[in-house]
């Protein structure tokens, strides 16, 4: 079974899911890319007196390359790089061809291999989403960070992203950060922050989200 992290506690089960919910729902500035930026390393952790700790081991102890090799992000917006879609699946060429196809069967895009083969500018911002979900399930990464993923698509697409999450995922750390309730329905536990801090942090049963 798959857990997921919640930066601001030690999580040593893999066997939960969480999800990070503002107050508000929809509030700015109550911490949840920063929760991301610490989670990746991308800010300072020098001047902090805290420290981020999964399956016991303090983050800032282990290399960058070995930190983010065990993350992998679904980003509110699709991020793509100019090449052909086997590039954006695969930059770095580690998969085989039938793995890459694989991945793209599991999000239900393996027609666009033949529709775009040396490009993306004809891609729709759905199908972006998807490839990046793709990608994703290609790495294989001990983490996966959603960070509100669907709040761009279409109810179909968030659809089948949902689904997708759940089939392919589903023995994974899942760390969602969404506005939409329906996306963190099944999560195990939410943390709900108000301005930086953390304001609950329970089963949803438990938390009232009216």
């Amino acid at each position: 079974m798959g857990s997921t992290i919640a930066i601001l506690y030690s999580i040593h089960n893999i066997n939960s899911q969480y999800s990070f919910i503002d107050r508000s729902l929809f509030c700015l500035g109550a911490g949840k890319s920063s929760l991301l930026q610490a989670l990746f390393r991308l800010v300072d952790q020098s001047s902090t007196t805290g420290s981020i700790v999964i399956d016991g081991i303090d983050i800032g102890c282990v290399s960058l390359n070995q930190l983010r090799s065990y993350l992998s992000v679904i980003p509110q917006v699709p991020i793509l790089f100019c090449g052909t879609l086997r590039y954006n699946l695969d930059p770095f060429t580690e998969h085989s061809d039938e793995e890459c196809l694989r991945a793209f069967e599991a999000v239900e895009l393996k027609q666009l291999v033949s529709k775009h083969p040396d490009g993306l500018s004809q891609i729709v911002a759905g199908e972006r989403q998807l490839i990046c979900v793709a990608r994703a399930i290609l790495k294989r990464s001990h983490i996966l960070l959603i960070d509100e993923a669907t709040a761009r698509v279409d109810h179909a697409t968030d659809s089948m992203i949902q689904n997708v999450i759940a089939d392919e995922f589903g023995d994974r750390t899942i760390l969602t950060i969404a506005h939409r309730l329906n996306t963190i329905a099944n999560s195990d536990r939410i943390l709900m922050l108000e301005k930086g801090e953390v304001a609950y942090f329970d089963v949803p049963s438990n938390i009232d989200l009216s």
